[in-house]
Formats: structure tokens, C-alpha cells, sequence
């Protein structure tokens, strides 16, 4: 491997990428992380990670529920199944301030995460703006709530799936610091028309009707293409 610092390499916050030259595999590009700025690592990072799953995180505002926050996260994953316990990474405010839904989530403890369909990724993307605390993002996007039969709050009409959560843990990651919220499933709700019964009795979730969004870069986001099966040897 022979690694060249070229002219004419593109450039990023005043940090030079190197080309890295391969005998058989042709060309790359390799850098520093600890050389970068942290809006450049973000902005690698949500290009290479992908798709990414999206969490559509409605909170409450206050303790009666009656004032609701509405915001999509893709740093969301799921990390255990016993008890089932879901991942939100989320960042702070351009003030440097906590984000609305992880201040709710801190001081309430409490959630509900949607998985939104493709038909609804405009309004997924317009609840990410930020807005002062309190500000309505469900009347900004004109979004319903419906009850979620044994919850303390309600669930956004026409999302196929959404799960009540509470919060299981609360961990700073990084130098901002970045706020990792641990919450557990209490329990779920899936549209009947997106799942159904197997041979065994198992519930199944059928993708291609859930029709979800995956996160890429910057502005962009995909739909799920097509789903193929592997059979393990």
C-alpha cells in the first residue's frame, strides 16, 4: 500500500484528506478522525452509517401531557430484547442547549417511539425543525393523536407502529456531551393491516407494508427496496 499526500485533494474544515493508492483495489480515501472537526466526523458518519433506522419520538411537555413534542432521531436502534430496551443518541440545541425530547424524556421519563411510513416523510422531516420549547410540532405538521389503549398518552394516528417507552437509563457520551437514552418497551402497537399470524402463531411484521423510511446523508432518505431472504447454512 502506498499512501500519497497529493495536491488537489479535496478538503475539509482545513483538514486534507490523503488518497491512499492500492496494487489490486484501486483508490481511496483515508483520514484522520482526531484531525477533523466534529461537524465534519457528524457529517461522514450519517453518510457511512446507513440506512438508519427512524425513531419518531412524541413527549410530553409537561406532566399532565397536555403540551406534546414531535422529533424524528436516527441515531435510534435497538439494543436489547429482555427486557426490550431501544437506543436514542441526541444531540443539543445550535445554543448548545438540550433538545426538547431529551429534556421530556429526563424530567418525564416517558415516550412514545412511531415508526413512520415512506407516505409520511415530509412531515418527519418538518417535525425536525427546531422550534422553542413548548412550540407545536403536531399542529406545525398537522398531525392526530389516538389513544393508545393502556398508556398514559396518546399515539400518532397513521404511523403503523409505535411503542410506549420509559426511560431505562441515561448515559453522556462524548464532549458536548452527546445524551445516550437507554428506554424500555412497555409495550407495543402495530397495525393490524401490516402484520399477521404464521403457521406457528407468531406475530409477523410484513416490511413491505410498514413501508419504512431509512435515514442517509444529509437531506436524503430511502425507501426499503426490495426484501429478499437468506437461509443459513
Amino acid at each position: 500500500m502506498l499512501r500519497l499526500h497529493t495536491e488537489g485533494v479535496p478538503q475539509c474544515s482545513g483538514v486534507v484528506f490523503f488518497q491512499v493508492k492500492f496494487d489490486e483495489c484501486g483508490a481511496a480515501m483515508i483520514f484522520s478522525a482526531h484531525e477533523m472537526a466534529p461537524a465534519d466526523v457528524y457529517h461522514t458518519l450519517t453518510q457511512i452509517i446507513i440506512p438508519r433506522p427512524v425513531a419518531w419520538v412524541l413527549s410530553p411537555n409537561d406532566e399532565a401531557g397536555d403540551s406534546l413534542n414531535l422529533a424524528p432521531f436516527s441515531f435510534f436502534n435497538a439494543v436489547c430484547s429482555d427486557p426490550p430496551v431501544l437506543m436514542l443518541s441526541i444531540g443539543t440545541k445550535a445554543d448548545g442547549t438540550l433538545k426538547d425530547s431529551c429534556r421530556n424524556l429526563l424530567e418525564r421519563k416517558r415516550c412514545v417511539i412511531h415508526i413512520g411510513s415512506e407516505e409520511q416523510v415530509q412531515a418527519i422531516s418538518d417535525t425536525a425543525r427546531e422550534l422553542a420549547f413548548g412550540d407545536s410540532e403536531l399542529e406545525l405538521t398537522g398531525q392526530e393523536l389516538v389513544e393508545f389503549q393502556g398508556v398514559g398518552m396518546k399515539r400518532l394516528q397513521g404511523a403503523p407502529i409505535a411503542m410506549a417507552c420509559s426511560l431505562h437509563q441515561h448515559i453522556e457520551v462524548g464532549n458536548k456531551p452527546q445524551h445516550l437514552l437507554l428506554v424500555e418497551v412497555e409495550q407495543f402497537w402495530i397495525d393490524d393491516a401490516v402484520c399477521y399470524r404464521d403457521d406457528k402463531g407468531r406475530t409477523r411484521v410484513d416490511a413491505d407494508k410498514v413501508r419504512p423510511l431509512a435515514r442517509l446523508g444529509g437531506s436524503e432518505y430511502a425507501r426499503l427496496g426490495e426484501v429478499f431472504r437468506v437461509v443459513r447454512r
